[in-house]
């Protein structure tokens, strides 16, 4: 699910609980920009610099055990 701001949805899939959560979200953004922030569970290098590609900039949380400089983007 993507909500703005404002907490309205502007976007939701629902998928089998063997889906990774990372699958759905290019479709989820197709129309989107902006930033789009994310738990540490879609964390991924590659997803955050396929969002750049479209002008989505990628925020979360790192994970504790990640060094500072193998990350890019808005990955924190």
């Amino acid at each position: 699910m993507i909500v703005n701001h404002q907490g309205e949805i502007l976007a939701l899939k629902v998928t089998a609980g063997n889906v990774d959560d990372r699958e759905p979200v290019h479709e989820l953004v197709k129309e989107l920009t902006g930033s789009l922030y994310g738990d540490k569970g879609y964390l991924s290098q590659e997803l955050a610099e396929d969002l750049a590609q479209t002008d989505i900039t990628f925020i979360t949380k790192k994970r504790r055990n990640m060094k500072a400089h193998a990350l890019a983007g808005g990955i924190r």
